[in-house]
């Protein structure tokens, strides 16, 4: 009988096999969990398929072992203050002790109702008299958005929630987000309490803990393990990726007609994106960067770029994750097999 696979391309889905974030999962669990706690928020940032929403997650689940913890999952593409009043009464159901009668949410004007009285109030009046009760009964609520987006919404919902903080009121905020999303919020005229908030970037997995992964789902000596683990650069989407084809098709294709189809999945999943984010400079800088580190003195002279003018695109490449410099001099592509896929675009 054939295993499952253990892998899964799912964004957001916590994979059978996956590797764990301990530091930044401890980190934040033990914030959240502090009698008083040093942040009542921390921002996620990272490339697409870094396994930032994984991340949180495998935070949530922790914290939801404990039945003080209540986490709500918000949704960045709605009205953050709506979505959370409901989603905070329809949690509430769980603790039938802390709102004896109950908040029923009428369609029409989305009223309350407390103790068979029926009142019409707005999103922030139905959260307040909400967390009152919460906050007596000791406890914390989670709150966790994903992809978080630099927009009117979010601006309201930040705003509010630092005014939720400022009355003490038992709540946390854990949100994830492109560099540049997270960039665009923490430095809004509106929102500069943000940039308090502690950032976590998630870097690579470690490939000594990939090639373990290897070894054992695949059984493999260490060497062909370590040359499968270095193909995926530590990029945690590649690493699911490259697990998922060989584990289907290791008995019947070769290496290297896996990794086209290890090309194709990074070129429909995320590449296609990645690349769609760049600027026109920054395409012709990725393009100049051999599979190996490149110096950055052949780049400006393959793409008559000053050092100055590539100084500032290379500081913005790295930070979105993109590119890295490994030496004083030096760039190389983050992503695995970027640059085989980058030859196709335009």
């Amino acid at each position: 009988m054939k295993k499952d696979n253990p892998f899964t391309l799912t964004f957001g889905k916590r994979p059978t096999e996956y590797i764990s974030r301990f530091e930044a999962t401890e980190m934040i669990v033990s914030t959240f969990t502090a009698d008083n706690p040093v942040s009542q928020m921390y921002l996620i940032e990272g490339i697409r398929g870094s396994g930032k929403t994984v991340l949180m997650t495998a935070v949530t689940a922790e914290l939801e072992q404990d039945e003080d913890y209540l986490v709500i999952d918000l949704n960045s593409t709605q009205n953050l203050l709506d979505d959370f009043a409901r989603r905070l009464v329809d949690s509430c159901q769980k603790f039938p002790d802390i709102i004896k009668q109950g908040f029923n949410i009428s369609i029409a004007g989305f009223g309350v109702g407390i103790g068979g009285k029926e009142e019409f109030q707005d999103s922030i009046s139905i959260i307040e008299k909400i967390l009152v009760f919460l906050k007596k009964k000791r406890k914390r609520i989670i709150i966790t958005i994903d992809e978080a987006q630099p927009n009117e919404n979010m601006r309201r919902f930040a705003s509010q929630f630092q005014i939720f903080i400022r009355k003490e009121y038992p709540l946390f905020l854990l949100m994830t987000g492109l560099y540049e999303n997270i960039y665009a919020i923490q430095n809004d005229p509106a929102l500069t309490f943000l940039l308090r908030a502690p950032k976590i970037k998630l870097e690579p997995l470690s490939i000594q803990q990939i090639t373990k992964q290897y070894m054992k789902i695949f059984d493999l000596d260490l060497d062909r393990a370590l040359n499968l683990a270095n193909i995926t650069k530590g990029y945690a989407f590649a690493f699911q990726a490259l697990g998922l084809l060989y584990f289907e098709h290791r008995d019947e294709m070769a290496l290297p007609d896996i990794l086209k189809k290890l090309d194709d999945m990074l070129d429909d999943f995320v590449y296609k994106k990645v690349w769609e984010s760049l600027s026109e400079q920054e395409r012709a800088i990725v393009k100049a960067i051999s599979s190996k580190e490149t110096k950055v003195q052949t780049i400006c002279q393959k793409i008559s770029m000053s050092s100055g003018s590539f100084s500032q695109y290379r500081d913005r490449l790295i930070k979105r994750g993109i590119i890295m410099s490994p030496r004083h001099g030096y760039v190389s592509l983050t992503l695995p097999r970027f640059e085989i896929i980058a030859k196709f675009y335009c």
